[in-house]
């Protein structure tokens, strides 16, 4: 594949040569509400300023701080959370303990609602789920980061072109993580706001929808829609699905089947090499097998 793997440096388009977009680039600095000003991602000395990358049918976006844009992604679970016209506010990296005292791990966003003497009334959790990368992301990045490359239109021939991971992403990050945190929230029958882009979220398993008030998650699907005049990408919401905790972990952390002859054929294929039909080998007990590795 020879292409541009990178949709986004430090939160503008590749192809954007603007004074404001070289700026943040040369100050390494992020628009999207990172907890200090500069991109922080991957390493705080040398960051890994890549936003989004174009995968395709869909940009992808890898960093979660990227979904803080304009905090619209607060508003979207308060408005799940919360009856209209409450007072809430957001709080970050929450830690959460299991009932041993064990960390279960952080939260990402805490939603608080709070009267007016500033007591806690409610409570939900936001979480963030960017995806993983296969391939290599820093190498296109170091190379689009050369003077003479910033803000030109810029290709990558490869080597392990940089791929959306959508498979890693649910198992071995996104489902863990609800099943834990989200688990514990669950029990105390507090809401959960999954926010997720839309490619991420086409490659999860079809979940049953429910009505608002009868959900314990909502899934918070976002995309990027190009703003031709700044050249920039902003985030918008495509859709809020409701579903039940139980039900959605059951679907997305259970493997969908294949066919079993399928598997079969494959058994069957090693069992042939194995055997070698034509000339079959000689055959040795467990016990002539242990008796060998002896000698």
């Amino acid at each position: 594949m020879n292409g541009n793997p990178l949709a986004e440096i430090f939160g503008f388009p590749a192809d954007n040569d603007t004074d404001e977009a070289r700026r943040y680039r040369k100050n390494r600095l992020c628009p999207f509400n990172n907890r200090v000003p500069s991109c922080t991602k991957d390493k705080a000395q040398d960051p890994l300023g890549v936003c989004t990358i174009d995968n395709g049918d869909y940009l992808a976006i890898t960093c979660p701080v990227r979904f803080r844009e304009n905090w619209i992604v607060a508003e979207d679970a308060a408005n799940f959370f919360f009856p209209p016209d409450t007072s809430w506010t957001s709080l970050t990296e929450i830690r959460l303990n299991d009932a041993n005292g064990q960390s279960a791990g952080n939260i990402d966003v805490v939603l608080v609602s709070y009267d007016e003497e500033g007591k806690i009334t409610d409570f939900g959790a936001v979480e963030v789920q960017g995806v993983y990368i296969s391939g290599n992301i820093r190498k296109p990045f170091a190379e689009y980061m050369k003077p003479g490359n910033v803000g030109k239109p810029f290709s990558w021939p490869g080597p392990l072109y940089p791929r959306a991971d959508y498979l890693s992403s649910s198992r071995k990050r996104l489902v863990p993580q609800l099943i834990f945190k989200s688990g514990i929230l669950n029990s105390w029958g507090k809401k959960t706001a999954v926010v997720i882009h839309e490619g991420f979220f086409d490659t999860l398993p079809e979940l049953s929808r429910v009505d608002k008030g009868e959900s314990d998650i909502a899934w918070l699907v976002y995309g990027l829609e190009p703003h031709k005049s700044e050249n920039r990408l902003t985030l918008v919401r495509k859709e809020v699905v409701y579903t039940n905790f139980e039900d959605a972990m059951d679907r997305i952390s259970v493997a969908r089947p294949g066919k079993m002859d399928d598997f079969i054929c494959k058994l069957q294929k090693k069992l042939d090499e194995k055997l070698e039909i034509d000339n079959p080998p000689e055959t040795h007990t467990l016990k002539d097998l242990f008796d060998m590795e002896k000698d």
